[in-house]
């Protein structure tokens, strides 16, 4: 209300002021005289007035047109001007509408439709950067490969976008199985974005899959300094591809730079079971007994493993049966319980022909937890004590319809591996390996070459042994093909610790009771 009477007053104030300044001009004498092509014109002082206000006016207006026409020229030789800023305006306005419809269709699953948005919104929009990148993937929704790979190259060439079209174009490669050209665009996407989480996983699985284990450390290295990666993971990780790099290495002999690989190895990861059984064997090649120990030890309780005896057995392999019961208590006071560690000592205390202790720690396992290991040493038990033949073949026939007990499963798809692996060969997972029961057991053959000959003495028809069993009323077993060992830790002994000793020491008369 006051605002509104303030105005009303001042253009009051401002009519009067005129007003009074024309009465002031007309009681003024005087004037101004022009003189046009002899004509002589004479002004009074408020026509003078009146005259100059007009021919300012006259003035402004002519100063417009002339801009006016000025600006229409520069617009039709191409000149940037307002006229042209407003059609421009307009382009933009449709440009950027086609693009949001575009990203709608896009997400939309409608590729078709976003690839015909694309097209208008880079006839309308100068921004290559966000046109073409929707292009591409809009051409790839549609199935289009080769339009696609051509909008990731025009991104490559702009520097806002080149790790967008390098990435663009690894996944493409990928897709299409191309590893090589794949791992090499993976290491220019991340030498442009070193902190990109996803490109570092491609990375890293494709040079752990090429077996560029020096590449894959330095990977996870990146990982772990831009904070992708926890430290244990790290730690258990690099351990893994230590071990690859070292038994990579170690394929012909255990040579110096294997002995390191596996070293460094255990330091990273003691409880991997791969790496301790192989830091093992370099310690022993190095002539350090003791070292070895201790690693086989630490590995043994953290889990105890047949790798890891077999390791043990080869640090002094000249003693005799009963020496090497002893000196594997330190192994076999560990997890005493444990089935690994009860299976050892069985199998140590029948190759020493101490039959009636191989029974007392064998126990109940052949009935509670009877996989085909179990029954294969119950049999030898029986053979050593004098049992009746078709004792020692009844426990043998369960044995070959038996599981085998703990193996290389993978954690991911269940895979059953019959040695370690940093990777599973059905899913490829990294580090996904562990040593434990498989839930659907394999059924196999526990009798291995190392194995028959002490159990069942020198049997020349594995075949016949079975169908004379079944004569003698022993329950039958489905038949089932034998399967192939599980070979032992790389590098390792031949055969396990029992072949190895029995050879060594020949021991006699396993068939006859003590």
């Amino acid at each position: 209300m006051l605002w509104s009477l303030l105005k009303i007053l001042v253009f009051v104030a401002i009519i009067a002021l005129l007003a009074f300044g024309a009465g002031l001009l007309l009681e003024m004498s005087g004037g101004v005289q022009i003189t046009v092509a002899g004509t002589e014109y004479t002004l009074g002082p408020l026509q003078s007035v009146i005259a100059l206000v007009a021919l300012v006016a006259l003035v402004w207006l002519f100063l417009k047109l002339l801009s006016l026409l000025v600006a229409t020229w520069k617009f039709l030789n191409g000149d940037e001007t307002a006229l042209s800023r407003f059609f421009d305006k307009g382009r933009e306005r449709r440009g950027y509408k086609a693009l949001a419809e575009g990203m709608m269709a896009l997400a939309s699953g409608e590729g078709r439709l976003a690839l015909a948005k694309a097209d208008r919104a880079a006839r309308y929009l100068e921004k290559p950067d966000l046109t073409d990148l929707l292009t591409a993937q809009a051409a790839e929704m549609a199935g289009d490969t080769k339009r696609a790979a051509d909008a990731y190259k025009r991104l490559v060439g702009n520097d806002k976008t080149r790790f967008v079209g390098v990435r663009g174009i690894m996944k493409q490669k990928l897709a299409e199985g191309d590893t090589d050209t794949a791992l090499k665009l993976a290491e220019k996407a991340l030498a442009l974005r070193p902190r990109h989480e996803e490109t570092q996983n491609v990375l890293l699985d494709l040079q752990a899959k090429a077996e560029d284990w020096a590449g894959a450390r330095k990977t996870l290295t990146a990982k772990l300094k831009s904070g992708n990666l926890p430290r244990d993971v790290y730690k258990r990780r690099d351990a893994v591809l230590a071990l690859s790099e070292a038994r990579d290495v170690a394929r012909e002999d255990i040579s110096l730079e294997a002995r390191e690989r596996a070293i460094e190895a255990n330091k990273l990861s003691p409880d991997l079971v791969p790496a301790a059984a192989l830091a093992a064997w370099a310690y022993i090649a190095e002539g350090k007994p003791k070292n070895a120990i201790r690693v086989l030890k630490k590995a043994w309780e953290a889990q105890p493993h047949p790798d890891l005896a077999a390791a043990f057995a080869t640090i002094a392999p000249d003693e005799t049966p009963q020496e090497r019961v002893k000196r594997f208590k330190t192994l076999t006071r560990i997890h005493p319980e444990n089935p690994e560690t009860r299976l050892l000592a069985t199998e140590l205390n029948i190759v020493a022909e101490d039959f009636a202790e191989a029974r007392r720690v064998l126990g109940d396992l052949a009935e509670k937890a009877p996989d085909s290991r179990a029954l294969t040493l119950m049999a030898a038990i029986e053979r050593g004590e004098g049992a009746p033949e078709a004792v020692v073949r009844g426990w043998l026939t369960k044995a070959l319809a038996a599981p085998r007990g703990p193996q290389w499963v993978c954690d991911n798809c269940g895979q059953i591996h019959a040695e370690w692996a940093p990777f599973c060969s059905n899913c490829h997972a990294f580090d996904t390996l562990s040593w434990k029961t498989p839930a659907t057991p394999e059924i196999t053959s526990a009798i291995g070459g190392a194995m028959l000959p002490l159990i069942t003495g020198q049997i020349e028809d594995h075949g016949a042994m079975v169908e004379d069993t079944a004569a003698e009323d022993i329950p039958e077993a489905e038949p089932v093909e034998p399967e192939e060992t599980t070979p032992a830790a790389d590098p390792a002994p031949e055969a396990g610790v029992i072949e190895s000793t029995a050879e060594e020491t020949e021991t006699p008369g396993v068939g006859e009771r003590k």
